[in-house]
């Protein structure tokens, strides 16, 4: 399987150059899967502690705009989170869409920070604890929304149902990127699963701290590939062999 990860400048006055530039990368390079950011295709919402459901349902028509143009990307499988109402609450949604299929949502956000820039719980409802599977045929795919990613035990629980990817969509700071890295690279050994993450990138000094660096780390924890400003964008050939191979070795076969 061949899986690409990005870091996305989603600012309004940007985004149709970060899209346009991302879709040229995406034309040099054959890939089966491409992992966005946390809520990718609006201005980041939770920078500020003033929550708004005119702009909610602003970021919602934004997303649902970009998805209609997802075939313009040329990438069987695209996975994100997006803004969401379900039965009058709103909800941080994981979404994967698929050429032909649409859209499946299949996790709502469950742990939510509540900091300056990171203001989630001020602006929007925790979802479900549970962490269900998303599918590609036979390809099983796990995801834990950026804060999740530093509670192990859904990682653990991912490993359990044999899961081959684990994807973490990020809004994270400029400066604990590293920390994040560190994380992501607990995360795949912890679950024996490929970790992804692609995070959301504003430059150093604009509204939202949110500073990049994505990663495609192997089962064992090591370093595949990250992203960087120079560059934004990484594709890797994954063997998801490795994956199901990993579940029966130290730490993941040791029982709780």
């Amino acid at each position: 399987m061949r899986v690409t990860v990005c870091q996305f400048d989603n600012r309004s006055e940007v985004i149709e150059d970060s899209w346009r530039q991302l879709a040229e990368y995406l034309s040099s390079v054959d890939t089966d899967f491409l992992l966005m950011p946390e809520m990718p295709f609006h201005d980041w919402l939770a920078a500020s502690n003033k929550p708004s459901v005119k702009a909610w349902h602003k970021g919602m028509a934004a997303h649902n705009a970009r998805i209609a143009r997802l075939t313009e990307l040329g990438v069987p499988a695209v996975m994100f989170t997006r803004p969401q109402i379900v039965n009058s609450s709103l909800r941080n949604m994981a979404t994967l869409w698929t050429e032909g299929e649409g859209t499946t949502e299949f996790h709502s956000k469950w742990n939510l920070p509540d900091e300056e820039s990171y203001w989630e719980a001020t602006w929007y409802d925790r979802g479900d604890p549970t962490f269900d599977l998303a599918r590609i045929g036979t390809t099983r795919i796990g995801v834990q929304i950026c804060t999740e990613m530093w509670f192990f035990e859904h990682a653990r629980a991912y490993s359990k149902t044999g899961a081959h990817l684990l994807c973490v969509p990020r809004a994270t700071p400029h400066g604990s990127v590293g920390k994040w890295l560190a994380g992501g690279q607990a995360a795949a050994v912890v679950s024996g699963c490929f970790c992804f993450s692609s995070n959301l990138y504003n430059p150093p000094g604009t509204e939202a701290d949110i500073g990049g660096l994505s990663w495609v780390v192997d089962p064992e924890g090591n370093i595949l590939a990250q992203t960087s400003v120079d560059e934004p964008y990484a594709t890797v050939d994954i063997d998801l062999k490795e994956a199901e191979v990993a579940k029966a070795t130290y730490p993941r076969y040791v029982p709780d």
